[in-house]
């Protein structure tokens, strides 16, 4: 009886150790231009998430945003990674930055990832980098609210990606997770229209 409510401790641990593997972080705000699960699932492929298996489901969503206004961004850590995150906005997929290269070392577990180049002024496309850089065991809400550039961009995609530190790195996305959002931005008249993009 003892050895068999063991065998199914260890095996449902194993199912749950399966599962949480899968995904880290749910875009809450802007609503996601994909369907997500309650960990944020798919969401390994680059630029925009998705897996070989499973591209995802349109959500259909579309946020209307003023340009030079704040955009409130909000995410659920669902699985704790140190690292940190990175937000651009591109008018289409294939124009979004590459993903952070990282710096790796040698672990008694085999190369993991050490860190990646964060821009302290970033350039166009990225809007922010290093947001919410941490190294300590965190999961749950985080916020903030971005600057969008003064432009007319109807079905623009706004990425936001994680970065993955002390990480092996994964076949579909390497060291980073993603999401979109579609956003329809409506340049105001009375402010100077920013050409970076």
């Amino acid at each position: 009886m003892t050895s068999a409510i063991l065998r199914l401790t260890l095996v449902a641990a194993c199912g749950l150790a399966a599962t949480t593997a899968n995904a880290h972080f749910k875009l809450l705000e802007p609503e996601s231009w994909i369907e997500e699960d309650d960990r944020g699932d798919p969401q390994k492929l680059a630029p925009c998430g998705g897996t070989i298996a499973d591209p995802g489901t349109r959500s259909g969503a579309v946020t209307q945003v003023d340009g030079g206004s704040m955009l409130r961004i909000i995410i659920d850590e669902t699985i704790y990674h140190p690292g940190h995150f990175r937000i651009a906005l591109a008018r289409r997929p294939n124009w979004l930055p590459a993903d952070p290269v990282a710096t790796m070392r040698e672990t008694e577990r085999g190369p993991r990832s050490d860190s990646a180049v964060i821009e302290d002024n970033p350039e166009a496309p990225v809007l922010v980098d290093g947001l919410w850089q941490h190294n300590e065991r965190f999961t749950g809400i985080r916020e903030t609210q971005i600057e969008i550039p003064n432009i007319d961009c109807e079905g623009c995609f706004l990425q936001i990606i994680q970065f993955m530190a002390e990480h092996p790195g994964f076949r579909e996305g390497g060291f980073s997770y993603h999401h979109c959002s579609i956003l329809n931005i409506t340049a105001d008249q009375d402010l100077p229209i920013d050409n970076r993009w």
